[in-house]
C-alpha cells in the first residue's frame, strides 16, 4: 500500500473526491464513495470491486479495526492517503466521519449476472424509486433473503449516491445490482427467460400477496413513493397482487412493502426445499 500524506485541499484526490459527492461527476469519473469503517471494510471485501484510491485520518489508523481494514486494502495495492482532521471533513459527507474513506470504480452489471446454474431466480425490480433509503433497504433486504440481486430502472435514484451507499450498509458490494434498465429491456429480458413479473399495486383486482406462487423464477416490481408502478409495467405484469391492512394505516412504506414480499417468497422457497 502506498502510504502518503496529503495537506492541501487544492490537491487533485482531494477535490476529486469531493466532487463525488455530486452525481454529474460520479457519471463522468465513473466513480463512487464508500465512507466509514464498516462500508470500507465490506468493499474490500467484496468481489470485483476496484478501488481507485483512499483516505484515511491518524486517528483512524489508531483503532484496531481500521488497522484491520488498511491492511486488507494494502493487499489490493490500493494508494491511501494520510490526511488531517479538517482536510477528512472537507471530502467526507457524514456527520461524525469515522476518518476512512475508499473511492471505488462504479461495477455497471448485466442482466445476465442475475442468473446462475441451479438457482430459481428472484429478481427485485425498483420502478421510479427515489428515497436513498428506500432504495439502500431494499438491497440489504434482498441480500439478507438471498435474492438474485436488484434491477433499478432508468428512473430510479443513483444507486451510487452517498445516501443509497450507506444505506446498504455493505449490501450493494455484495449482491447483484443492474441499473439504469429500460421498460423494453427488463420486459424482454424476463420473456427470454421465462421470468413471471409480479408487481405490486392497490389496483381493485389485486390478489393478497401470500396467495401467489414465488418459487417460480420470479421477478417482483416495486413503484415510485408517490405514483406506483409505471403504467406499462403494471400491464405487462402476470399477476397484480397487494398486501391487505386491516388498521387504520392505508399503506406500507414501499421499503418495508419490499420486505414483505421478498421474506414471503423466501419463506415458500424454503418449505419447498425441505420438503424435496
Amino acid at each position: 500500500m502506498i502510504k502518503e500524506h496529503i495537506d492541501s485541499a487544492a490537491n487533485k484526490k482531494i477535490r476529486l473526491a469531493s466532487s463525488l459527492h455530486l452525481k454529474k461527476y460520479r457519471d463522468q469519473e465513473n466513480l463512487f464513495v464508500a465512507e466509514g469503517i464498516r462500508l470500507v471494510e465490506m468493499a474490500a471485501k467484496g468481489k470485483d470491486w476496484i478501488p481507485a484510491f483512499g483516505f484515511y485520518t491518524a486517528a483512524a489508523a489508531e483503532q484496531s479495526r481500521a488497522q484491520a481494514v488498511l491492511e486488507s486494502i494494502e493487499e489490493l495495492r490500493c494508494p491511501m492517503y494520510e490526511i488531517s482532521e479538517a482536510l477528512y471533513k472537507k471530502v467526507a459527507n457524514t456527520v461524525g466521519p469515522q476518518g476512512l474513506l475508499l473511492v471505488l470504480h462504479k461495477r455497471q452489471r448485466m442482466l445476465s449476472e442475475l442468473l446462475s446454474p441451479g438457482n430459481v431466480p428472484f429478481i427485485v425490480v425498483a420502478d421510479g424509486i427515489q428515497d436513498p433509503g428506500n432504495a439502500g433497504t431494499i438491497i440489504r433486504t434482498a441480500d439478507a433473503a438471498g435474492c438474485s440481486g436488484v434491477i433499478f430502472m432508468e428512473n430510479s435514484v443513483d444507486v451510487f449516491s452517498d445516501k443509497v451507499v450507506r444505506s446498504t450498509m455493505g449490501s450493494l458490494f455484495h449482491l447483484p445490482i443492474v441499473t439504469g434498465i429500460s421498460k423494453q429491456a427488463l420486459l424482454s429480458f424476463c420473456g427470454q427467460e421465462h421470468i413471471r413479473l409480479f408487481a405490486s399495486t392497490l389496483a381493485s383486482k389485486a390478489k393478497y400477496y401470500f396467495c401467489m406462487d414465488y418459487t417460480l423464477p420470479t421477478a417482483f416490481i416495486f413503484g415510485n413513493e408517490g405514483n406506483g408502478i409505471s403504467a406499462e409495467l403494471l400491464s405487462a405484469a402476470e399477476e397484480k397482487v397487494y398486501i391487505p391492512m386491516f388498521g387504520a394505516a392505508e399503506s406500507l412504506n414501499v421499503a418495508m412493502a419490499a420486505s414483505v414480499v421478498i421474506y414471503e417468497a423466501l419463506r415458500q422457497r424454503m418449505i419447498q426445499s425441505y420438503s424435496q
